[in-house]
């Protein structure tokens, strides 16, 4: 798959998976409040990398989810609010 491709995925929360890395993939979310917040998942991994890569977490499950919100730390990287 190449980069030029871009997926689309809904889901119930906010996730970084390493399985989407690379993967060009705009995620589509519905917050707690009923707010619709959309993302790129390589974007926002690219800009925390670091951070999600010594979350325990992330190397044990090999995801980060937040179920609530967008987390604070990359909100500013959401494509919609």
């Amino acid at each position: 798959m190449t980069n030029s491709t871009t997926n689309s995925i809904t889901t119930k929360r906010f996730v970084i998976r390493q399985s989407l890395i690379g993967k060009n993939t705009i995620i589509t979310f519905v917050t707690k409040k009923g707010d619709t917040v959309s993302y790129s998942h390589d974007d926002v991994y690219n800009a925390h990398k670091s951070r999600f890569d010594a979350m325990n977490c992330f190397a044990k499950y090999k995801s980060y989810t937040n179920s609530n919100a967008m987390p604070a730390f990359c909100r500013n990287l959401q494509l919609t609010k």
